[in-house]
């Protein structure tokens, strides 16, 4: 073959691979991509050889193990005072990236349009693209990231199908208040448009503040989406587990795809976190225990020459370092990994046009050693 007409001509490696292989080509602390240097709860590994013991080996459910889906949709119900049904309402997918493609092949056609913010996941847009979608993006901007509703309003036309959204963000670390919500669910009420959002870090969130999920409010449940993640919760991102919730009729088409894309999820780690689920412990203590570690990066960085606002939710924080140099993000993120041995995304590859606010995104998933020896760098810049 020697003419290919590809499909995503504008994707090409993303920066979560460069920056990693970069760090470890120069031996750098990797607080690049967005996974933790520590190991989950034993007790949720053992629970996998059980399962595998056990005889949980074959295909699982198409939508996913009942014993499962049932103590999801417990929680969901019980946190967020919402009304889903574990036979029709959940399916268990191969991560959250899964669960976000196939929502997008079911429903979008060729001159849909979907409304996302930027900076935005790096999935969201090539999924689009393959289904013959429009993007319409909204920039957000620093420091504060915040969503101009009337902006929103303006970009909506009689081709809107989605809009996805992500709180807590990446890769800012910003979440949506429960007025963002209401005047979002004020511009989605008497129309078809689907809402797709991307709740991965639910769980992570500081500052006594809740999580405003979209299964909160009925007028945003009954049209939407909700994706989420184990390895985000528990520290397992190469298992590859997570899960989307919707009203019935949305989810039979979801289902539809799901069959023909992955059919099911690990049979063994679903019955795990099944049992796992069981004690509300393993995912309420996440808000404190990853707010210890914020707080601990931020404390051994704020005597620096980076500025920041403490995220609100996720494990990531921005640091601005408009005081330190002129240098684009990219340019800055590969020196620093170079020559003073620290990985980090630069944001602007995520923003329209390549917006560059001067900020780095990094993840303090990581031990209490590597942060501060990941401090001390970034203190002698």
């Amino acid at each position: 073959m020697r003419n290919i007409h590809t499909k995503l001509p504008n994707v090409s490696t993303t920066i979560f691979t460069i920056m990693s292989k970069m760090a470890a080509e120069h031996q750098a602390i990797n607080l690049s991509q967005g996974f933790p240097n520590f190991e989950t709860d034993k007790k949720l590994i053992d629970l996998v050889t059980v399962g595998m013991q056990q005889g949980y080996n074959q295909y699982a459910p198409m939508s996913g193990l009942s014993s499962l889906k049932e103590v999801i949709v417990e929680k969901t119900n019980s946190l967020y005072s919402s009304d889903y049904h574990p036979e029709t309402d959940i399916t268990i997918t191969s991560g959250a990236t899964q669960a976000i493609f196939t929502i997008v092949s079911a429903f979008i056609r060729s001159g849909d349009e979907v409304i996302i913010f930027k900076p935005a996941y790096d999935s969201y847009e090539p999924s689009i693209e393959l289904f013959g979608g429009t993007i319409i993006p909204i920039q957000l901007s620093a420091p504060n990231f915040s969503v101009d509703w009337k902006e929103v309003a303006n970009k909506i036309t009689s081709k809107t199908k989605m809009i996805i959204i992500n709180t807590p963000h990446n890769p800012t670390g910003t979440v949506l208040s429960k007025n963002d919500m209401f005047q979002l669910d004020t511009l989605l009420k008497n129309t078809d448009i689907i809402l797709l959002s991307d709740e991965v870090y639910e769980h992570i969130i500081f500052d006594g503040q809740e999580h405003q999920s979209i299964a909160r409010l009925p007028g945003l449940a009954e049209r939407a989406f909700i994706t989420a993640s184990f390895g985000k919760t528990f520290h397992t991102t190469g298992w590859k587990m997570g899960y989307c919730i919707a009203p019935k009729e949305l989810m039979i088409e979801f289902r539809k795809v799901h069959q023909f894309n992955v059919f099911c999820s690990s049979h063994p780690m679903q019955y795990a976190l099944a049992e796992y689920l069981k004690t509300s412990n393993h995912y309420l203590s996440l808000p404190s225990f990853y707010q210890e570690k914020r707080d601990l990066f931020l404390s051994l960085i704020k005597d620096s020459r980076f500025s920041f606002t403490p995220a609100a939710g996720t494990y990531f924080q921005l640091l601005d370092y408009s005081a330190i140099t002129d240098e684009g993000d990219v340019v800055f993120a590969k020196r620093l990994t170079k020559e003073h041995k620290i990985a980090s995304i630069p944001v602007s590859v995520f923003n329209l046009d390549q917006q560059d606010d001067k900020v780095l995104r990094f993840c303090f998933a990581k031990t209490g050693d590597t942060l501060k020896r990941a401090a001390e760098i970034l203190c002698n810049i």
